[in-house]
């Protein structure tokens, strides 16, 4: 009992002692972003046991802000509004976690573990600018976005559908793991007879210390090793040696040779998960061009905001000024006091019209102020306004590009396109994998061991037969050496033969049948794609043509007035006909900037359609990923001005009062 105590006892000092030591390094591991690789175990054994704790997210906003308020208003160039769009975006900033999510899936099926996934779809928490057929507002299933199905199809009658990504033959763990059972046990135990035990009472101590290693491989090939010892003392007149020490050892292999041999089929989760890595580069990417694109329609809305603000206030300038003439000329008494009435009515209409555009306008640049900020309570950005900077730049005429060249562009950079040819790569390997789990299991199976003994003869041994001779009268190291010269060994195989075998048949059809289903998905989107790519081209020119007859529409209004005031200076007209061309002004420019709109929307779409977006802005994917602009986006349809869409209304001159105004055509 003494000896089992100290042997434990001096084990478990060893054991703590080890522990000590590699506690002493465990502080010295250092945090890696690299999350495919998970913590090195040596020289520190225990770093693999430590939780590794990620930053919390900052959500400060970028020291790039300070620097563009002037006057305490956030002055606004398109650049720099997709510049801290990509530091800043909340959207982003969430869609950045898959990528080292992905990258935990990649560790995790090192070790032969199944991947978890990845959420690929895009994450839509920016109000205001619905984009691709999909408005503001977070949507999904959870935080990094939604996933979309091969198929395109819902999540199924009960909300969950499983897939047979990944089915196939059960992979061993590649990670090698070790066991170890150490422990004393006493027991007292009666006898019912002394013939067996020589006592009518039998007391036992056994201390065990069971050691085990195990490890799977890609071949199919699963590693076994055991090594099992006991010391047992008793109080037994049958039992030769007290303490009877035991030792065994035993090294198993274990082959597939049908099903699970294959090495693409054991290596599948890897194949997947690195695979899904690329998907999550390719969603990321998706993911900055929709918001890229929400920014840039939040930037041009707000300039439309603006340019809509302007127009408005010239037209209340101009009726207020034609108020304030005609109540001179009705001092004068050369006109009647329903003049003034009329001129009234037209200056509270163009008041509410302007109000309209200055709430608009406080509400452009709220949505476009939230959009490239983190933290909108920023003191510095709480009370300012945001003043763009930038006017769309109309070129002189639009390039003839023939429609299949952008289709043809479209088709090699659109990134759900990418991630969708992926996925049929997944799918194909799990195709491979059902059909080779369709396979009985035959496996070769072999080991060899010992088996030793040794001990203390015990003085108390009483027997009726005699005294064996064939025992080793020792200590433990004898025990060991005895396990050699008492070896055991088997060799043969192992047959699994299910019958009917209907699980690994369903499977089989299901993933050939999802494989196909990912075919036609992929032929889809092609479909799809095309007439996207032909609908932005053909809306471009529509709404090119359409701000070129705004264009015309408005100088022809301009004109109108010019004319007509002058003619009221002649006295060959009247105020109202002069009022009734100023909403026309007005209204002509409100078309023009919403033209404008449409055509700048237009213009972004077909860089989105084409998947060229980010060529054309030379916005770094790897900025985006980081969060860190070091190389400035550049837009090159935006040019800096204070306004080049509209040109200012000919202020309006008053007719002297002692001018009698004269009824057209008399």
């Amino acid at each position: 009992m003494n000896l089992i105590v100290r042997l434990i006892i001096s084990r478990g000092l060893a054991a703590l002692l080890a522990i000590a030591l590699c506690g002493s390094l465990w502080g010295q591991q250092t945090q890696h972003e690299d999350y495919t690789q998970g913590a090195p175990w040596f020289p520190h054994v225990l770093a693999p046991y430590k939780a590794h704790t990620v930053p919390e997210p900052s959500l400060t906003n970028s020291a790039r802000i300070a620097s563009l308020i002037q006057n305490g208003n956030l002055m606004l160039s398109l650049d720099d509004a997709i510049t801290l769009a990509l530091e800043n975006n909340l959207d982003l900033v969430i869609a950045r976690y898959n990528l080292p999510i992905a990258d935990t899936d990649i560790l995790r099926t090192k070790s032969g573990a199944n991947d978890r996934g990845v959420n690929t779809g895009i994450v839509q928490g920016t109000p205001g600018a619905g984009v691709l057929g999909i408005g503001g507002g977070a949507a999904g299933g959870g935080a990094g976005g939604t996933v979309t199905a091969a198929g395109g199809a819902g999540a199924g009658t009960g909300g969950l559908v499983d897939s047979t990504l990944g089915v196939g033959p059960l992979v061993d763990s590649f990670d090698p793991s070790l066991t170890g059972t150490i422990g004393l046990q006493h027991t007292n135990t009666p006898q019912s007879n002394t013939v067996i035990s020589g006592v009518p009472s039998l007391l036992s101590n056994t201390g065990e210390e069971n050691f085990g290693y195990q490890q799977g491989f890609p071949t199919g090939t699963l590693f076994n090793v055991t090594f099992d010892n006991s010391r047992v003392t008793s109080n037994s007149t049958r039992t030769f040696l007290v303490p009877q020490l035991n030792s065994n050892f035993i090294v198993q292999l274990r082959q597939h040779l049908l099903q699970g041999m294959s090495l693409a089929s054991n290596r599948r989760y890897i194949t997947i998960a690195k695979n899904d890595r690329e998907i999550a580069d390719e969603a990321f990417r998706q993911q900055v061009i929709f918001t890229v694109t929400q920014i840039e329609t939040l930037y041009w809305n707000l300039v439309a905001a603006y340019e809509d603000l302007k127009a408005k206030e010239r037209a209340l300038a101009s009726t207020q000024e034609l108020e304030a003439n005609d109540r001179r000329q009705l001092q004068a008494g050369t006109v009647a006091q329903i003049q003034i009435v009329n001129d009234q009515s037209q200056v509270a209409a163009s008041r509410q019209a302007l109000i309209v555009s200055q709430t608009n306008l406080q509400l452009a640049q709220l949505l476009m102020k939230n959009a490239v900020v983190q933290n909108e309570n920023d003191p510095v950005l709480a009370n300012s306004g945001v003043i763009p900077t930038d006017r769309m730049q109309l070129p002189s005429s639009e390039p003839v590009v023939p429609t299949q060249d952008l289709v043809d562009e479209a088709l090699h950079r659109r990134p759900e396109l990418a991630e969708a040819r992926i996925d049929l790569s997944n799918r194909n390997i799990s195709k491979r994998s059902a059909r080779n789990a369709l396979l009985p299991t035959v496996d070769l199976v072999a080991n060899y061991g010992g088996t030793g003994l040794a001990g203390v003869l015990n003085p108390n041994f009483t027997s009726a037969t005699g005294t064996p001779t064939t025992v080793t009268n020792g200590g433990y190291s004898d025990a060991l050496s005895t396990t050699i010269s008492h070896p055991t060994y088997f060799a043969g195989f192992s047959v699994n033969i299910p019958i009917r075998n209907r699980s690994a048949q369903a499977d089989q059809i299901r993933s050939q049948l999802e494989y196909r289903q990912a075919q036609v998905r992929i032929q889809q989107l092609q479909n799809s794609i095309a007439i996207d790519v032909r609908n932005a081209q053909f809306a471009v020119q529509q709404n090119r043509a359409a701000v070129d007859a705004a264009v015309q529409a408005r100088e022809y209004a301009m004109q109108s007035l010019d004319a007509e005031q002058k003619k009221l200076k002649q006295g060959l007209s009247t105020t109202y006909n002069v009022l009734t061309l100023v909403s026309s002004v007005s209204t002509a420019e409100s078309n023009l900037v919403n033209a404008m709109s449409s055509y700048e929307s237009s213009k972004l779409q077909l860089d989105v359609a084409t998947g060229r977006l980010l060529d054309t802005l030379g916005i770094n994917i790897e900025d985006a990923e980081t969060g860190n602009v070091t190389h400035m986006p550049h837009a090159p349809y935006a040019v800096r001005g204070s306004d080049v869409i509209t040109q200012p209304v000919p202020a309006f001159q008053p007719q002297p009062p002692n001018v009698v105004p004269q009824p057209k055509g008399e």
